[in-house]
Protein backbone atom coordinates (compact mmCIF):
# COMPACT_ATOMS: atom_id res chain seq x y z
CA UNK A 1 0.00 0.00 0.00
CA UNK A 2 1.32 3.47 -0.88
CA UNK A 3 1.70 5.80 2.08
CA UNK A 4 0.51 9.30 1.31
CA UNK A 5 2.84 11.96 2.69
CA UNK A 6 1.34 15.28 3.79
CA UNK A 7 3.32 18.51 3.75
CA UNK A 8 2.99 19.42 7.44
CA UNK A 9 4.30 22.96 7.73
CA UNK A 10 3.16 25.06 10.72
CA UNK A 11 1.52 28.39 10.01
CA UNK A 12 1.27 27.86 6.27
CA UNK A 13 -1.55 28.38 3.81
CA UNK A 14 -3.01 25.34 2.03
CA UNK A 15 -5.51 24.67 -0.74
CA UNK A 16 -7.86 21.72 -0.16
CA UNK A 17 -10.36 19.75 -2.18
CA UNK A 18 -12.68 17.64 -0.04
CA UNK A 19 -15.22 15.32 -1.66
CA UNK A 20 -18.33 13.44 -0.70
CA UNK A 21 -18.26 9.69 -1.24
CA UNK A 22 -21.33 9.85 -3.50
CA UNK A 23 -20.43 12.32 -6.25
CA UNK A 24 -24.12 12.54 -7.24
CA UNK A 25 -25.06 13.91 -3.80
CA UNK A 26 -26.03 17.51 -3.16
CA UNK A 27 -25.73 17.24 0.63
CA UNK A 28 -23.22 20.08 0.98
CA UNK A 29 -25.46 22.74 -0.55
CA UNK A 30 -28.69 21.15 0.71
CA UNK A 31 -27.33 21.44 4.25
CA UNK A 32 -24.89 24.34 3.88
CA UNK A 33 -26.08 25.76 7.23
CA UNK A 34 -24.86 22.59 8.97
CA UNK A 35 -21.55 22.74 7.10
CA UNK A 36 -21.08 26.38 8.17
CA UNK A 37 -21.83 25.35 11.76
CA UNK A 38 -19.18 22.62 11.54
CA UNK A 39 -16.59 25.11 10.27
CA UNK A 40 -17.49 27.67 12.98
CA UNK A 41 -17.29 25.02 15.72
CA UNK A 42 -13.88 23.76 14.61
CA UNK A 43 -12.54 27.32 14.14
CA UNK A 44 -13.54 28.08 17.75
CA UNK A 45 -11.82 24.90 18.99
CA UNK A 46 -8.71 25.06 16.80
CA UNK A 47 -8.33 28.39 14.98
CA UNK A 48 -7.64 28.78 11.28
CA UNK A 49 -8.41 31.41 8.66
CA UNK A 50 -10.59 30.74 5.65
CA UNK A 51 -8.95 32.66 2.82
CA UNK A 52 -11.23 31.44 0.00
CA UNK A 53 -14.00 28.86 -0.28
CA UNK A 54 -16.59 27.46 -2.66
CA UNK A 55 -19.10 24.85 -1.53
CA UNK A 56 -20.51 22.81 -4.40
CA UNK A 57 -23.13 20.05 -4.17
CA UNK A 58 -20.67 17.14 -3.80
CA UNK A 59 -17.33 18.76 -2.95
CA UNK A 60 -15.72 21.89 -1.63
CA UNK A 61 -12.55 23.84 -2.23
CA UNK A 62 -10.96 25.86 0.54
CA UNK A 63 -7.79 27.84 1.14
CA UNK A 64 -6.95 27.76 4.86
CA UNK A 65 -4.16 29.39 6.83
CA UNK A 66 -3.09 27.70 10.07
CA UNK A 67 -1.70 29.40 13.19
CA UNK A 68 2.09 29.85 13.39
CA UNK A 69 2.91 26.83 15.55
CA UNK A 70 0.26 24.49 14.11
CA UNK A 71 0.34 22.10 11.14
CA UNK A 72 -2.61 19.81 11.96
CA UNK A 73 -4.98 20.42 9.08
CA UNK A 74 -5.89 16.71 8.99
CA UNK A 75 -7.31 16.89 12.51
CA UNK A 76 -9.38 19.91 11.56
CA UNK A 77 -10.79 18.19 8.49
CA UNK A 78 -11.56 15.05 10.50
CA UNK A 79 -13.49 17.18 13.00
CA UNK A 80 -15.35 19.23 10.35
CA UNK A 81 -16.41 16.05 8.56
CA UNK A 82 -17.47 14.42 11.83
CA UNK A 83 -19.57 17.36 13.02
CA UNK A 84 -21.30 17.75 9.65
CA UNK A 85 -22.00 14.00 9.40
CA UNK A 86 -23.36 13.89 12.96
CA UNK A 87 -25.65 16.86 12.29
CA UNK A 88 -27.00 15.22 9.14
CA UNK A 89 -27.55 11.91 10.92
CA UNK A 90 -29.40 13.50 13.85
CA UNK A 91 -31.56 15.55 11.47
CA UNK A 92 -32.77 12.36 9.80
CA UNK A 93 -31.04 12.97 6.46
CA UNK A 94 -30.33 9.70 4.68
CA UNK A 95 -26.67 8.71 4.95
CA UNK A 96 -25.45 5.36 3.71
CA UNK A 97 -23.24 3.15 5.83
CA UNK A 98 -20.34 0.96 4.76
CA UNK A 99 -19.92 -2.75 5.49
CA UNK A 100 -18.62 -1.93 9.01
CA UNK A 101 -21.68 0.20 9.82
CA UNK A 102 -19.74 3.48 9.59
CA UNK A 103 -21.24 6.46 7.81
CA UNK A 104 -19.87 6.76 4.29
CA UNK A 105 -20.70 10.38 3.57
CA UNK A 106 -17.15 11.62 2.85
CA UNK A 107 -14.27 10.24 0.87
CA UNK A 108 -11.59 9.27 3.37
CA UNK A 109 -8.80 11.29 1.79
CA UNK A 110 -8.66 14.90 0.69
CA UNK A 111 -6.36 16.67 -1.71
CA UNK A 112 -4.05 19.33 -0.36
CA UNK A 113 -1.59 21.72 -1.94
CA UNK A 114 0.80 24.02 -0.09
CA UNK A 115 0.48 27.58 -1.36
CA UNK A 116 3.95 28.65 -2.51
CA UNK A 117 3.62 32.39 -3.16
CA UNK A 118 1.18 35.19 -4.02
CA UNK A 119 0.81 34.08 -7.64
CA UNK A 120 0.00 30.52 -6.52
CA UNK A 121 -2.53 31.87 -4.01
CA UNK A 122 -4.23 33.95 -6.71
CA UNK A 123 -4.33 30.98 -9.12
CA UNK A 124 -5.92 28.76 -6.45
CA UNK A 125 -8.42 31.42 -5.32
CA UNK A 126 -9.42 32.04 -8.95
CA UNK A 127 -9.91 28.30 -9.42
CA UNK A 128 -12.13 28.19 -6.33
CA UNK A 129 -14.25 31.13 -7.44
CA UNK A 130 -14.61 29.88 -11.02
CA UNK A 131 -15.35 26.26 -10.04
CA UNK A 132 -19.18 26.53 -10.00
CA UNK A 133 -19.00 27.70 -13.64
CA UNK A 134 -16.58 24.90 -14.52
CA UNK A 135 -19.12 22.37 -13.24
CA UNK A 136 -22.01 23.98 -15.13
CA UNK A 137 -23.88 25.08 -12.01
CA UNK A 138 -24.05 28.77 -12.98
CA UNK A 139 -23.15 30.96 -15.96
CA UNK A 140 -21.12 33.43 -13.90
CA UNK A 141 -19.11 33.00 -10.68
CA UNK A 142 -21.13 35.82 -9.08
CA UNK A 143 -24.30 33.72 -9.47
CA UNK A 144 -23.07 31.03 -7.05
CA UNK A 145 -24.16 31.85 -3.48
CA UNK A 146 -21.77 29.53 -1.62
CA UNK A 147 -18.51 31.26 -2.49
CA UNK A 148 -16.08 33.67 -0.91
CA UNK A 149 -16.13 35.56 -4.23
CA UNK A 150 -18.84 37.78 -2.73
CA UNK A 151 -16.51 38.71 0.17
CA UNK A 152 -13.68 39.42 -2.29
CA UNK A 153 -15.99 41.78 -4.25
CA UNK A 154 -17.22 43.54 -1.06
CA UNK A 155 -13.61 44.13 0.03
CA UNK A 156 -12.59 45.37 -3.43
CA UNK A 157 -10.17 42.49 -4.05
CA UNK A 158 -12.08 41.52 -7.21
CA UNK A 159 -14.35 43.72 -9.32
CA UNK A 160 -18.13 43.21 -9.40
CA UNK A 161 -18.96 40.84 -12.23
CA UNK A 162 -15.56 39.12 -12.06
CA UNK A 163 -15.78 36.20 -14.42
CA UNK A 164 -12.39 34.57 -14.20
CA UNK A 165 -10.51 33.40 -17.22
CA UNK A 166 -11.74 29.82 -17.26
CA UNK A 167 -8.19 28.88 -18.25
CA UNK A 168 -6.77 28.01 -14.83
CA UNK A 169 -4.26 25.18 -15.22
CA UNK A 170 -4.48 22.13 -12.94
CA UNK A 171 -7.02 19.62 -11.66
CA UNK A 172 -6.84 20.70 -8.01
CA UNK A 173 -7.76 17.24 -6.74
CA UNK A 174 -10.77 16.81 -9.02
CA UNK A 175 -11.40 14.16 -11.63
CA UNK A 176 -11.39 15.40 -15.16
CA UNK A 177 -14.97 14.88 -16.40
Amino acid sequence: MVRYRRNLLPGRTFFFTVLLYDRRSSALVDHVDKLRHAFRTVRAERPFEIEAVAVLPDHLHVILTLPDADSDFSGRWRRIKSIFTHQLATSGAPITRNHRGEFSLWQRQFWEHTIRDDADFERCADYIHFNPVKHGLVASPADWPHSSLHRYVRKGVLPPGWGGSGEIVGTFGERED
